[in-house]
């Protein structure tokens, strides 16, 4: 998956404990990588002085031929990489399938929260946790490369939080969210909020078994993202225009965004809110609580 996601060969994912993050658990949860950089075609010593020699002594025909075995290599090192991702794909789902069930027997249901660095993803989740953290079961999940800090601050709004650190890799997958519900034990009829890493691009390859999903964009990004990234927003279920308290100050055409979410996913809901004023935030609980009970009543499943 290196050259997918671009991760990093020894991502090492840590689970922090739950709310006390006193002490850290490191298992090996990541990407299957092994054989991920086997291309032997792209730097093959051996072949360069091949090819010098046929230069020298044996004309255009073993030029080409040379040639031929090089991009021979390069295209056999491009099928085991595909054939690579497939793997950690299909492993990714069977894991993805065994938390859907897990959530299904409790009657639980599981938000993917997703959305670029500085989208608001934690201020929304902290805004959550303490408007309906005392009027139904909510678990949190915090995804980073490093620190605790999201989940210190979900902590401090009142919330039962696990932190999971990926290191080097650009978004959690289905055998870190399992490992997070190890963790926090959610409870019958449990909303589980899981805030990916930050990225709008391969958070939307991996299933993590959830329930439904959210992708984020505040405006300072531009209006334009949905169509520069159109699997993160087809995957979505709500998109969530972030940060409208600020849309006085900056150069943003909301019409323009939301045509382009309906043009790449026309089955979206789209919200807009400010987590600093409140403005739009019962709109953001409504859909959380209609998620919820759909997800208690049948498995609402992406």
């Amino acid at each position: 998956m290196c050259d997918t996601c671009g991760c990093g060969e020894e991502a090492t994912v840590r689970l922090g404990e739950v709310l006390g993050h006193d002490a850290v658990h490191e298992y090996s949860g990541g990407h299957e990588h092994s054989g991920g950089h086997e291309n032997s075609g792209g730097h093959d010593s051996s072949g360069a002085h091949e090819h010098g020699a046929a230069h020298e002594h044996q004309g255009e025909h073993d030029r080409s031929a040379a040639h031929a075995r090089a991009y021979g290599r390069a295209d056999e090192a491009a099928e085991r990489t595909v054939v690579l991702e497939q793997r950690v794909l299909a492993k990714n789902d069977q894991l993805a399938q065994r938390n859907r069930e897990r959530l299904a027997a409790l009657g639980a249901t599981a938000v993917n929260v997703m959305g670029s660095p500085g989208a608001g993803k934690t201020t929304l989740l902290e805004r959550t946790v303490r408007a309906l953290g005392g009027t139904l079961p909510l678990a949190v999940v915090e995804g980073d490369q490093e620190t605790v800090l999201d989940a210190d601050r979900i902590a401090a709004a009142g919330g039962r939080v696990v932190q999971i650190n990926t290191g080097a890799g650009c978004h959690l997958d289905a055998g870190m969210l399992a490992g997070a519900l190890d963790r926090l034990g959610p409870e019958r009829g449990a909303l589980v909020l899981v805030e990916n890493v930050g990225n709008l691009v391969c958070p939307a390859l991996f299933d993590l078994g959830a329930g439904a999903a959210a992708v984020l964009a505040s405006v300072t990004e531009g209006a334009d993202k949905p169509s520069k990234y159109p699997h993160m927003f087809r995957a979505a279920d709500v998109v969530v225009l972030t940060k409208t308290d600020i849309l006085p100050y900056v150069e943003f055409d909301v019409d323009a965004f939301i045509a382009r979410v309906r043009a790449v996913n026309p089955g979206a809901e789209v919200l807009r809110l400010s987590a600093t004023d409140g403005d739009g935030l019962e709109d953001w609980f409504a859909w959380l609580r209609d998620v919820r009970t759909a997800g208690a009543a049948d498995r609402f499943v992406l």
